[in-house]
């Protein structure tokens, strides 16, 4: 069993009855997101626990070999689609070391249906690495600003659990870090193999814009309304 993750932990009322696991992006940490909650509109959806953990220091090679959080390695060319070279080891790292905050809400009384796995950028990659291949139906997965990572193992590594998973995705017109080639080519990908996504596109760098929280707000009362 992994050491499980120090994250921020926010209710929005008492004994919550679903949970939104949502992972920061590269450099960052569990902070990042936190100030987003209380502009999603949330007041009409169910109680609910977020859960913003904080991702392992380790050292990035497209950065220098820095050492910062980081839920896998980054090497030269991945994100301009010049290298195949994908950190594998660390990719699955994350996945079990999110799937072990599943299995804690679980025992918090939060069953895999009611629990949302969402990301931006890395953490989004996690998100989808992870709700993707999960054993049990999550109550949706949420990919802002990102990509599928180890995209080709994903049709034998997927069970049928998530294979009708609600799937929020959306990436920025001008996004100069993760191009918006390489979220919509994601999204084409798992419409091929037969997901649900919803995908939406903003005009924006690599950010997160009023716009965007808005329609996360809405796609979360909807599902969790369901």
């Amino acid at each position: 069993m992994p050491t499980l993750l120090d994250a921020i932990e926010i209710e929005t009322g008492q004994s919550p009855s679903a949970s939104v696991i949502w992972m920061h992006g590269l450099g960052a940490d569990g902070g990042d997101f936190v100030p987003i909650v209380d502009e999603l509109g949330l007041d009409a959806a169910p109680a609910l626990r977020f859960v913003f953990p904080h991702a392992p220091m380790r050292p990035v090679t497209i950065n220098g070999g820095a050492v910062m959080r980081a839920w896998y390695d980054v090497f030269f060319g991945e994100l301009e689609g010049t290298s195949r070279r994908a950190d594998e080891r660390g990719v699955r790292e994350s996945q079990t070391q999110i799937t072990a905050l599943i299995d804690r809400e679980g025992k918090r009384g939060v069953a895999a249906s009611r629990i949302v796995l969402a990301g931006f950028s890395q953490g989004g990659a996690i998100a989808l690495q992870t709700g993707l291949r999960h054993p049990d139906t999550l109550a949706g997965v949420m990919a802002l600003s990102t990509y599928l990572p180890l995209a080709e193992s994903l049709p034998q590594e997927a069970p049928a659990a998530n294979k009708e998973t609600p799937i929020f995705m959306a990436h920025g017109l001008y996004d100069p870090v993760v191009p918006l080639t390489m979220g919509a080519g994601s999204m084409t990908f798992l419409v091929g193999l037969g997901y649900s996504v919803e995908w939406h596109q903003y005009p924006m760098p690599h950010a997160v814009c009023p716009q965007e929280i808005g329609d996360i707000g809405a796609w979360l009362r909807k599902i969790l309304n369901a």
